[in-house]
């Protein structure tokens, strides 16, 4: 079971940014960007060439959701979305994910705040 099955059964803690039934994101404890986000479809698929095709528009649309939340409510000026596919091609673990980074001057300094605090600013309720 890989780190992330584990958070979502709730057997590792995290940030979380965003739930529903589907989808689960959380702060990438093991970044040093602010508000570093990692969005995961609860059921394991290892990457995106295997997920099925309802979940993964879950995802995506999750991403896309929290991705303009941070632009349109918590003052980011853009933000990076990344997926990496299989270890050659950079992924860590090997369960589906989609990075998201926010970017702009705004976010310059705030690499070391605790993640707590980067959860309230965060945080899609």
């Amino acid at each position: 079971m890989d780190i992330f099955c584990k958070i979502i059964k709730g057997e590792s803690p995290c940030y979380k940014i965003y739930e529903d039934d589907d989808v689960l994101a959380f702060l990438d404890i093991s970044q040093k960007y602010f508000g570093h986000t990692l969005v995961v479809p609860k059921k394991h698929f290892a990457n995106t060439l295997d997920c099925d095709d309802e979940i993964l528009k879950k995802v995506i649309l999750a991403t896309k959701k929290i991705a303009k939340h941070y632009v349109d409510d918590c003052g980011v000026s853009g933000v990076n979305i990344l997926n990496n596919n299989g270890k050659e091609a950079g992924q860590m673990v090997e369960h589906l994910h989609y990075h998201i980074i926010p970017q702009g001057k705004e976010c310059k300094g705030k690499e070391k705040m605790d993640f707590v605090e980067q959860q309230k600013i965060l945080k899609l309720n």
